[in-house]
């Protein structure tokens, strides 16, 4: 049995704004078998050590190929497009404005 592998863009932290390091496209797994808590300490896990691998690529055709050459069922996920809306600091000060400050 196989477990099935992702690959996407991940998304941006909520700390970055642009468009900067935001190239690179990861395969994952997905979880192989269910989580169970242990009975001494309380945590959750599982035998399942691909869940914990992840590993980077720097384009999707590279993540394809790696993915077909070890034999591994894979599902490609499509980058939403990034749409950044431009702020203009003058516009805090137009006539007729309805938004609220932006600073």
């Amino acid at each position: 049995m196989s477990q099935l592998a992702r690959i996407y863009v991940p998304p941006r932290s909520a700390m970055q704004s642009g468009r900067g390091k935001a190239q690179g496209w990861v395969l994952s797994f997905e979880p192989g078998e269910r989580q169970r808590l242990d009975p001494l300490m309380g945590w959750a896990g599982s035998g399942d050590t691909n869940a914990q691998v992840s590993l980077h690529f720097n384009s999707r055709e590279d993540a394809v190929a790696y993915a077909e050459a070890r034999g591994l069922a894979y599902e490609v996920e499509e980058p939403k497009p990034v749409r950044i809306k431009a702020k203009v600091y003058a516009d805090n000060f137009r006539f007729g404005r309805t938004d609220n400050w932006t600073h």
